[in-house]
């Protein structure tokens, strides 16, 4: 990790994406990831890092504005899942948020199409995102598009991100996602905030 990589830490978001019950639950592994967010989260804050919390849920009249054409979200409308008030879309407790971080609810895959997050991070002057989601394909994927398409450095944290599929997981952190971010590990932040 060259200096150019340096994370300047008044300028920068650490984004926990998708870290909520109902997903943690159906990814096999994904304690051990929450246990290490864990951490993270102690260090990064004690670095005066920015904390941001994305998760997906629905209330009653985001239901009924889900179109027919969208395959993914369809479903959940039809079915009700993901509802804003239930347990299962709530932010894992061991990583829960405090008072002051920023907090969006989305009702797509990505952090910014349906959500204040871009307004929410110019407003505190913030230009690099440090992003670790479930699930590498989905979250990640989406965001990451679309935060660079808005010029924002990223760093993706591949140790705290988890995909279903080992082999999507992998051909995105060693493949695509390089293009446009940063691709390290938590140990790598580490460093990179101690600088």
């Amino acid at each position: 990790m060259n200096k150019d990589n340096k994370i300047d830490t008044k300028h920068a978001i650490l984004l926990v994406m998708d870290y909520q019950n109902g997903i943690v639950k159906q990814v096999p592994g994904a304690e051990a990831i929450v246990d290490l967010m864990t951490d993270t989260l102690n260090e990064a804050r004690k670095a005066g890092l920015a904390i941001g919390y994305v998760r997906v849920a629905f209330t009653d009249d985001d239901y009924k504005a889900v179109p027919e054409t969208n395959k993914s979200f369809r479903a959940v409308a039809e079915n009700r899942n993901m509802h804003n008030d239930s347990q299962d879309t709530q932010i894992h407790n061991l990583v829960a948020p405090h008072a002051g971080d920023v907090i969006v609810r989305k009702t797509r895959v990505g952090a910014f199409s349906t959500t204040d997050l871009d307004e929410q991070l110019k407003a505190k002057d913030i230009n690099t995102l440090i992003l670790a989601g479930f699930s590498t394909s989905g979250v990640m994927l989406s965001t990451i598009r679309e935060a660079a398409d808005w010029d924002y450095k990223i760093y993706v944290l591949e140790d705290l991100s988890i995909d279903p599929d080992q082999e999507v997981h992998d051909m995105l952190m060693q493949k695509i996602f390089p293009r446009q971010t940063h691709v390290i590990k938590q140990a790598n932040l580490l460093d990179l905030l101690k600088a």
